[in-house]
């Protein structure tokens, strides 16, 4: 997927074409410097991405929190694995 990018003079000049296209799903990224700047989004891909946020989803840092801790976390014994005999 193309990426849309516009310097900042650019988007000035041409304000309406970055609108129109991020009215059709298409995130207008604008730069000033050289460097990233912001992204212009319609208001409908802006709810959602904010709806999203707020939902309470949990992320992958409270995922791995909850992984159960302690011994008793995998059911099974493994007293019966044969080890292998290993030369150095």
């Amino acid at each position: 997927m193309h990426k849309a990018q516009w310097r900042l003079q650019d988007a000035k000049t041409q304000f309406s074409q970055v609108v129109e296209a991020a009215l059709h799903g298409e995130p207008q990224h604008v730069t000033r410097r050289g460097r990233d700047a912001v992204v212009v989004l319609s208001e409908a891909s802006y709810r959602a991405l904010r709806d999203s946020a707020r939902s309470g989803a949990p992320g992958f840092i409270a995922h791995l929190l909850a992984i159960p801790k302690g011994g008793d976390a995998f059911p099974g014994k493994r007293d019966n694995v044969k080890l292998r005999e290993v030369e150095f």
